[in-house]
């Protein structure tokens, strides 16, 4: 059977979600220096679920959320995942963009902690990487 003919090959990535530490600088990384839109904000002090996303593209959204909220997960499991995020290994996500010289300018401006300048890589992309202030790496993809 050819996927085209399931009638399901229209779907798209509509949220995706990131824990936070800091729901605050969080919020200035993705709304000031990534220029994203803020769509929610629920929540107070470190207990906040903020829906970002690019500006125009109402569905696709970026949910920055308390880390190990789920359901069944223990505080051991808790302590680990925050361990991991502090060392920038447990999340990530990639993002693209036509300018990736100006975005990556705009973030080292801005004080974002830079993990890889603009590099042409041997697989055929060019991109950059952060970290965002609760340890996510951030790669960055110039569209071509």
């Amino acid at each position: 059977m050819d996927i085209n003919d399931t009638g399901i090959n229209d779907i798209d990535i509509h949220w995706t979600f990131l824990p936070h530490t800091d729901p605050d600088g969080s919020l200035a990384f993705y709304r000031d220096l990534l220029g994203f839109e803020v769509r929610n904000d629920v929540g107070q002090g470190t207990m906040r679920w903020i829906t970002v996303g690019p500006a125009g593209r109402p569905g696709t959204s970026v949910v920055l959320e308390p880390p190990a909220m789920e359901h069944g997960v223990t505080e051991d499991e808790r302590r680990t995942i925050t361990e991991m995020m502090a060392k920038g290994t447990y999340a990530r996500i990639t993002l693209a963009t036509a300018d990736l010289d100006g975005v990556f300018a705009r973030l080292k401006a801005g004080g974002a902690e830079l993990v890889q300048e603009p590099t042409e890589q041997p697989y055929g992309i060019r991109d950059c990487a952060f970290r965002d202030p609760s340890g996510n790496l951030v790669r960055i993809n110039e569209l071509r």
